[in-house]
């Protein structure tokens, strides 16, 4: 939600913290909700685990924005036949090639220039296979919204997530997230691209410090996913998230509380707009 001129930007606090923590809990009790996380949680249907290369998974991470659920089965064989190419046949291909191949997801001109910048960018940079487990979150998102054209905040947020690894911390956040879960959440953001990394980094914090109990919510909603050993339960949040917000804030349901955030319900709380 941009802040009002005169509005203070939300900061962390533990009363944040908190705020999130029932909202995820309600959400991922949805049954809809939980169906989808399963789905995605061990193995994404956006970004497979069968992608092994890290510049293969920033380019496909960046390929996966602007499809919709109805193309995920063309977007799939998209990406299966990239990654059988490997790095580098696919970034050697000529414009012709590389636009036939990414044609079934449409916008081809610019999935092309992203891969042409992203090449350009990991072969002038010092990112490395070592570097990239390294370098903090929050650098490398920067390095890649300035340096990758058509990249920005969001598809760099993703990016950096899919290299490192689903349980890697990062919470990316998309426009929807930023104009319709942050109301709920009663979060107030700066206008512009640089609210996702505002988001992104209050969620972060937030889960991070109630860790065991995400871990616990997960456990008690008896959610058939793997969360690793001494990772926060980062990844599971982000689904839930997103999830709840494509099922019930994309087309607003008429079960969602109108009263978000004062009241601490979600849906079927029976309050009335």
């Amino acid at each position: 939600m941009a802040t009002p001129t005169g509005t203070a930007v939300t900061e962390y606090t533990p009363e944040l913290a908190g705020r999130l923590h029932s909202f995820v809990t309600r959400a991922a009790a949805l049954p809809d909700v939980k169906a989808a996380v399963e789905a995605n949680h061990d193995d994404n249907r956006w970004w497979p685990i069968h992608v092994q290369d890290w510049r293969m998974r920033m380019a496909v991470a960046g390929w996966s924005t602007r499809v919709s659920y109805d193309m995920i089965g063309t977007y799939a064989g998209v990406v299966t036949q990239a990654n059988a190419l490997g790095w580098r046949k696919l970034t050697t291909l000529n414009d012709e090639s590389l636009t036939r191949l990414v044609r079934p997801i449409g916008l081809a001109a610019a999935r092309v220039r992203y891969l042409r910048s992203l090449a350009s960018f990991i072969n002038h940079s010092a990112i490395s296979d070592i570097t990239l487990a390294t370098t903090p979150p929050d650098d490398l998102i920067a390095s890649l919204a300035a340096g990758v054209g058509g990249a920005g905040y969001k598809t760099a947020q993703c990016a950096a997530l899919y290299a490192r690894g689903y349980h890697c911390g990062v919470i990316p956040v998309d426009a929807g997230m930023v104009t319709k879960l942050a109301p709920l959440l009663g979060i107030n953001l700066t206008a512009g691209p640089v609210a996702h990394e505002q988001m992104r980094r209050l969620l972060q914090h937030g889960v991070t410090a109630r860790a065991d109990a995400y871990r616990d919510l997960a456990a008690h909603l008896r959610y058939e996913i793997t969360i690793p050993a001494g990772a926060a339960p980062t990844w599971f949040a982000h689904l839930v998230l997103i999830y709840f917000k494509r099922l019930y804030l994309n087309r607003l349901r008429a079960e969602l509380c109108p009263h978000r955030p004062a009241c601490p319900g979600l849906v079927g709380c029976g309050c009335q707009p």
